[in-house]
Order: C-alpha cells, then structure tokens, then sequence
C-alpha cells in the first residue's frame, strides 16, 4: 500500500494549489486524499494577476469531490499534510478538525507543505511559533502575529514545513517538499 497524504481545503481553494500538489503526488506513487470541511463537490476558484490591479482577481475554477470531512481524518493514517492556498484558508482555520490535523503534523516532524493563503491555517492552529514561512506576500502580518517570520520566497524549507507564496512558486515549492517527503516516507 502507498503511503498516504491528506490535503486541506474547502470551497474557494485555488485550483491550481490544489491540483498542481495533488497530480504531482500520485505521479510520484502516494496516495492523496482532499479534505475539506464535509464530504461533498466543492468549487474552486482561479486568482490570476491583471495589470493595472493591485490585488489578484478571482473567477470560478474547477469543481472536485472531498474524499473525507475534517472530522473523520485520522491524521496518524497519513505520512504528509499539504495545505492549498486560495480563499479556503481563511474559513478552514477555525475548523477545530482543521487545527487538530495541522497539529498532529507538526507534533510528529512529518513534512508540511502550505502555500499562498494557507500559512494562515498554520498561523491558527498554533505551530508558526518561532518558524520560519512563505505566504502570499501580503500575509507577512498574519505569518508574525502567529508567531513566525515571514519569508518572501519560493520554496522555504523551516525543518518540517516547505511553503511558498503563490501558485508562480510551483516548481520550487514542490521540489523541495517532494525531496523532503521521499525521505521521510518514500514509496516502495
């Protein structure tokens, strides 16, 4: 039987910081279950960056099937934690699940991989305490009143933890999260 990752997210996850992980993952052999909030469709969403905006725009994305809900996750079944940025971060953070899995991650060193928006489930859940974290750029703050220091780069390794700040930082991020990962539990 592969190994076993979990990804966390809900309805407004970037597609892109979804499926990038997700695809790349099962290309490598790992098995990958979403969860989200229930178990049911959710809707994605695409954040691309326009001219002349100051922040990114958003439009409906893809749709997908949670595997599992929060509340059904024994995070002991899975050897990584992946958390997509998009908007889905900023209501999954006050999931008492959602915290619950993060920290279980962080409490056994296995490898974390949070991108864009989802520093800030990392941020609530309590684990950016001394910790060093990529986000998008505009959540430095939210990175340090979590306890953390923000860092503006593409693949920020911090022991366990690799983040990035948006969907652009793809290849970086996931070669470093997926070096960490086949060391800590490689696929047979």
């Amino acid at each position: 039987m592969a190994p076993k990752v979990i990804l966390l997210t809900g309805d407004g996850g970037e597609t892109l910081e979804v499926f990038y992980p997700y695809q790349r993952l099962l290309e490598a052999g790992y098995e990958v279950d979403i969860a989200a909030p229930t178990k049911r469709k959710l809707q994605f969403v695409v954040h691309d960056f326009v001219d002349g905006f100051d922040t990114y725009t958003e439009k409906l994305g893809h749709t997908w099937e949670a595997d599992i809900a929060f509340a059904d996750v024994d995070p002991a079944d899975y050897v990584a934690l992946v958390v997509p940025g998009g908007r889905a971060p900023e209501y999954i953070r006050n999931n008492p699940d959602a915290q619950r899995i993060v920290r279980h991650f962080f409490a056994e060193g296995a490898p974390v991989a949070a991108i864009c928006h989802g520093p800030m489930l990392l941020a609530a859940s309590g684990v950016l305490e001394g910790r060093t974290s990529a986000a998008y750029p505009e959540l430095a703050l939210d990175v340090e009143a979590g306890g953390g220091t923000f860092e503006d780069g593409a693949g920020v390794v911090d022991g366990n933890l690799v983040s990035g700040r948006a969907w652009p930082d793809h290849p970086t991020w996931m070669r470093e999260f997926m070096q960490l990962l086949e060391k800590a539990a490689p696929v047979n």
